[in-house]
């Protein structure tokens, strides 16, 4: 079918779900739901309910790259698989509120999209539209930006780039205030807006809070008087990320303050795979709300559902994704995180106002072959980045430009039928329940040195729906894939023949047998890394024992020096040796290893972290009276170095190996897999 015909079918569809939409002049009055909600259905899942839940709790959702997708030809469907506006899809579901980001001009200069939505004010207009015909309330995401903005970059649109300060000032304070007025005498039930998205610690290309503050109060300036003019009150919400950095949220908080900055609410994101525990969340959102007694929310969260990719573009969580995973990768995991993180806001008390789920509807584009999707994600900027975008971010979008990497941590699967999970939403308030079986099964950890067997077990523990667990027998496949950055990514291997191949990382799956035929199997994994021979103890701190490591914090300065146990932060296994400092950095780290035989050997780790300014960093290796070193250093969050000492002469059978880490302060990262073995055996 060609592309035209696709986006005229749609386009009928989507008129005649349009016609039956009704529209209200005064938002506030219309139900919560286009159709009675059946309690009683068996959903698929188990909601234990949110106790006390006030009734205008936000259920937001973010859907900015929708109207993208639907012009590349995507159709979303209800639940028996039939076109239906998404919008009443949501209703249904109890989403009451749409978030949507902005863009100033994210077009090149003949007005090719940058992609990610082509989210200008236009677009957020006609979704706003859409979303207060249904009776929701909408957040305005103004990114001041022509493109993403996020901790790592928050570059001013291109027509502000050369203005001097003041006029940037006023360029944003006018901006804000003339979209905002299109947005609200078009009918858009504009609730919400937030200055900036995840600034924390650069604005619009300001990184000094004397600035970002005055840029926030203009914007802040712009929202009241219209909200005023309008007779509207529009709540303020100023954008953070991070909330697992002890401390951090209490030292924006006195910032904002300091700045006298005008807002009603301390928005954050939260992704349980980066930002720690929802006791974590609900803790510091609690904090912040008392130190600064303004409101708070979750704006961003999501959570995926399978490890399966819809568009041929890498998702952000896949099965070699090393991040931290509080429920399994299904349905009912992604339910849990829903349930959990509307739980986390709402312990807050009043304070805690609402969550919003981000872009769970980012599915696939139409296209029997990537060619066809990279096709509509250039034409429609319905992917993350179009090319496009490499005149305005030619280091990230530019480069790493396609399609959507979120679309297993949407609530719609790869067709456009809403998921059970989309249901929470609603179902919190309830609670639901339904048949207890298998869900998934535990993910297992398995190091294996060169030359020595692989051993799987016989049975691994079983997650049941319902949070309880089971032990259960397995069936294991006779390979696994290679999984490590390397030419032979994916390349199958013999489970027999890995411990031959050099050191690498493999994927091995299996069957869990439940003994019940209408029951379907659950997938197991097994993560091998085939590790060289290592006379390090406790190489890479997994066993609690750490009395063969002399972990020294020079002169106290260092902040944060421990094991930490985080998937995401360690190379292998889950645990690290972590480092983090408000002060300098500066710590030794070292073992002694005694008994060896007379010959050369050879010593590396693997590290990685950021933010270290000035480093001053290696590893050691010294033996019989010699020191031999290897400097190395840090440039971002898993990007692991492997520094390595070659050549290592050991004649009295012992050597001290370690290393040392100094930088300036907010410098961090993890250390790992320790190594010292012999280059000839």
């Amino acid at each position: 079918m060609k592309k035209v015909s696709i986006v005229g079918l749609f386009t009928i569809i989507f008129l005649f779900s349009c016609a039956q939409v009704p529209v209200y002049k005064d938002a506030a009055t219309i139900p919560a739901q286009s159709e009675p909600f059946d309690v009683l259905k068996d959903y698929g899942l188990f909601v234990k309910p949110v106790e006390n839940l006030p009734p205008d709790f936000i259920m937001g959702m973010d859907i900015s790259s929708l109207i993208a997708l639907e012009k590349s030809g995507v159709v979303f469907r209800n639940s028996h698989g039939d076109p239906q506006d998404i919008f009443k899809t949501l209703s249904e579901a109890g989403i009451n509120s749409i978030r949507v980001r902005i863009w100033n001009n994210p077009f090149s200069a003949d007005g090719k999209g940058y992609g990610g939505g082509n989210n200008d004010i236009n677009t957020a207009i006609e979704i706003g539209k859409r979303a207060t015909q249904w009776g929701m309330s909408v957040l305005f995401d103004y990114h001041y930006s022509d493109f993403w903005a996020d901790p790592s970059k928050q570059q001013p649109p291109k027509a502000w780039k050369n203005l001097s300060f003041e006029a940037k000032t006023k360029a944003l304070y006018e901006y804000t205030k003339k979209t905002l007025r299109m947005a609200l005498d078009a009918g858009v039930n504009v609730r919400f807006v937030q200055i900036g998205n995840e600034t924390t610690g650069t604005f619009c290309g300001e990184n000094n809070w004397i600035q970002i503050g005055t840029l926030m109060r203009a914007a802040s300036q712009a929202i009241r008087e219209i909200g005023k003019k309008k007779k509207k009150d529009i709540q303020i919400a100023i954008h953070f990320t991070n909330p697992e950095k002890a401390g951090e949220y209490e030292r924006y908080v006195k910032i904002l303050e300091k700045q006298h900055v005008d807002y009603d609410i301390f928005a954050s994101s939260y992704y349980p795979y980066w930002h720690g525990t929802f006791a974590q969340l609900a803790e510091v959102l609690e904090s912040v709300a008392n130190l600064s007694g303004k409101k708070v929310m979750c704006v961003e969260t999501s959570y995926a559902y399978t490890y399966d990719d819809g568009d041929g573009f890498p998702n952000t969580i896949s099965r070699d994704s090393m991040v931290e995973k509080p429920y399994p990768i299904t349905i009912q995991g992604q339910a849990n995180v829903i349930r959990d993180t509307i739980a986390a806001v709402a312990s807050v008390g009043k304070a805690g106002i609402g969550v919003y789920y981000w872009e769970g509807a980012w599915i696939p584009v139409p296209g029997k072959t990537l060619e066809e999707r990279k096709t509509l994600w250039e034409q429609w900027g319905s992917g993350w980045a179009s090319s496009f975008s490499a005149e305005y971010d030619p280091k990230d979008a530019g480069t790493y430009f396609g399609g959507s990497s979120w679309d297993n941590q949407a609530l719609f699967d790869f067709n456009g039928k809403p998921l059970p999970s989309l249901y929470t939403w609603r179902l919190v308030r309830t609670g639901a329940k339904t048949t207890v079986q298998p869900d998934s099964a535990d993910e297992l950890q398995i190091r294996v040195r060169l030359g020595d067997p692989v051993l799987l077990p016989e049975s691994v523990t079983v997650l049941m729906n319902d949070g309880t667990k089971q032990t259960m027998p397995v069936q294991w496949e006779t390979f696994g894939n290679r999984s490590d950055p390397s030419p032979d990514y994916g390349k199958p291997c013999g489970i027999n023949n890995m411990p031959f191949n050099g050191v690498a990382d493999y994927l091995v799956f299996g069957s869990v047998v439940s003994g019940s035929e209408e029951i379907s199997p659950v997938r197991a994994l097994a993560r091998i890394s085939v590790v060289e021979k290592n006379y390090v103890d406790n190489p890479s701190f997994e066993d609690k024992n750490l009395s063969m490591w002399r972990i020294e914090n020079i002169d106290g300065v260092t902040t944060e020096l421990f094991v930490q146990d985080k998937v995401s932060d360690a190379k292998t296994g889950t645990k690290a040796l972590h480092f983090w400092s408000k002060n300098k950095v500066a710590f030794r780290v070292e073992q002694t290893i005694t008994g060896l035989s007379k010959g050369l050997y050879k010593f590396s780790i693997q590290i990685h972290g950021g933010d270290a300014k000035n480093p001053h960093m290696y590893i050691f290796a010294i033996a019989d009276g010699k020191e031999y070193r290897t400097e190395t250093t840090v440039d971002g969050w898993r990007n692991f170095k492997n520094p390595v000492i070659s050549n290592i002469t050991v004649q009295s059978g012992s050597v001290t190996v370690g290393a040392y880490i100094s930088c300036d302060p907010n410098g961090w990262g993890s250390l790992d897999d320790f190594i010292l073995n012999p280059v000839q055996d």
